[in-house]
């Protein structure tokens, strides 16, 4: 393998005789993949849609590129890489050249050519050493939303703590469904007894104590927008920034630039730690990355991960953060692990975001991670759902693989059969090993995903600009 460093605004690798180009999405549900080097992006038709999958900047570019990176496969194989070594960098093929510019100031740039393999996992090494490292040891996670999402309640919660016993599982994770509203982060009546005794029914059982809360959004109409309407970012006109569509509308980004909302999110996860929880989802956090007017302007990769580290300054080096809608690179360092793909969901392809077609496969092509965070595929199935045997151990081999196992499976929804498939994933941990860019000895089998991804192994997009 070859490579080298430099230093600058930009940064231009001439190459050539190409087969592919690696396209890595901005955050976790963008689209990643191999694409054939002259095909232009495929823009989200829908602006709706658009606004929380894709980058707000690059989202209606032609030309091909990637956040963070970008590399080709050449004809004999072989693979080049130009990568940033910290966030707000963007790379894209232009002109037998891959080019790579950062949104603001200088940065360093590293060039890898060799193969597939050595190459993304000499760039992930090289951002860990640059941005850090945490996290590292397999995670297993039991998580509230595939089952009960948005009625989650607390008997709910203490039924499946009941029933996890003897389970080799580290962490209950409560998802969505407890709070109040979107930006508005106490419980609702579901959960009369309060946080902290839920965390500690938890710790009781020698687990984590997980808590999910988009931190960097709110709903128009939750307490925090009506009551502190200056922690909203807003657009050059003075409106509020819309940063997504969800919960039966849009949703509103704060201004994480601003002290106030700084000290606001630093009380809310000093609170909530003290409460006992001791592992925490972050999701929707793009929002802290996206355009508009900030009262202390900066950079967005520097405001993304500026408020990211004051929340991890309130919670502790012992805590576990888990990033999900989450820009890629920005994370590393911050966070112990990521979410690499979009929702799973308990079907293949039905049309809409949450299948889990769409998700193995920009997954599948961010395993290369490992190195410097611990990458999140998201959960696997052993209930029964529209999903096929095959492809729901394809699942738990791909979940093996990232050395984060997750599922949302309550025990008493499960066969016999099931719950002995669950125990035995979540017991002793297979070594698994790459041989390909889609074959992976796990324990002593080869499994190959390549059949299991289709012919286009890109995330299809929702739709094409008209």
């Amino acid at each position: 393998m070859t490579g080298g460093h430099t230093t600058g605004r930009s940064h231009e690798v001439p190459v050539s005789n190409l087969v592919s180009f690696f396209q890595h999405g901005w955050h976790s549900w963008c689209a990643t993949g191999w694409v054939a080097p002259g095909e232009p992006r495929r823009p989200i038709g829908d602006e709706r849609d658009r606004l929380g999958h894709d980058d707000p900047l690059h989202a209606l570019d032609d030309l091909p590129g990637g956040s963070g990176l970008g590399a080709v496969e050449h004809e004999d194989g072989t693979v080049t890489l130009l990568g940033a070594l910290r966030g707000g960098a963007w790379v894209r093929l232009e002109d037998g050249a891959l080019v790579g510019e950062y949104e603001d100031g200088t940065g360093p740039w590293v060039t890898l050519t060799g193969s597939e393999q050595e190459v993304f996992d000499q760039y992930a090494r090289r951002l860990a050493q640059h941005l850090g490292r945490r996290g590292g040891n397999p995670v297993r996670l039991w998580a509230s939303w595939y089952s009960y999402y948005e009625d989650v309640t607390e008997t709910l919660m203490h039924e499946t703590l009941d029933g996890l016993d003897g389970l080799d599982l580290d962490i209950i994770q409560l998802d969505d469904g407890w709070e109040r509203a979107i930006g508005d982060w106490t419980p609702n009546d579901e959960f009369p007894s309060g946080l902290a005794d839920l965390a500690d029914r938890i710790h009781a059982t020698g687990r984590r104590a997980g808590l999910w809360l988009a931190p960097f959004i709110a709903m128009p109409d939750s307490r925090i927008a009506q009551d502190r309407p200056g922690l909203i970012l807003r657009d050059d006109a003075g409106d509020p920034v819309v940063a997504g569509i969800n919960w039966g509308g849009p949703y509103w980004a704060l201004d994480v630039t601003r002290e106030e909302t700084l000290d606001y999110l630093a009380e809310l996860f000093s609170d909530l730690h003290e409460a006992g929880y001791d592992f925490f989802k972050l999701d929707f956090i793009y929002a802290a990355g996206f355009p508009g007017h900030h009262a202390n302007p900066m950079s967005r990769s520097d405001a993304y991960r500026s408020a990211c580290l004051r929340i991890r300054e309130a919670v502790g080096d012992a805590t576990y953060l888990l990033a999900c809608g989450a820009p890629i690179i920005e994370s590393i360092g911050v966070f112990d692990g990521i979410r690499i793909g979009p929702d799973v969901g308990p079907v293949w392809d039905d049309g809409t975001y949450a299948a889990a077609g769409r998700s193995m496969i920009t997954a599948m092509h961010r395993l290369w991670l490992r190195p410097a965070i611990d990458p999140d595929p998201d959960v696997v199935f052993f209930r029964n759902t529209d999903l096929s045997a095959d492809t729901r151990l394809h699942l738990q081999d791909m979940a093996h693989v990232a050395g984060f196992l997750g599922t949302s499976d309550p025990p008493a929804w499960l066969l016999d059969d099931q719950r002995t498939a669950l125990a035995s994933a979540f017991g002793a941990w297979p070594e698994t090993r790459q041989l390909s860019r889609y074959r992976w000895q796990v324990a002593d089998r080869v499994v190959d995903f390549e059949p299991v991804l289709g012919a286009d192994h890109r995330e299809p997009q929702w739709k094409s600009v008209s």
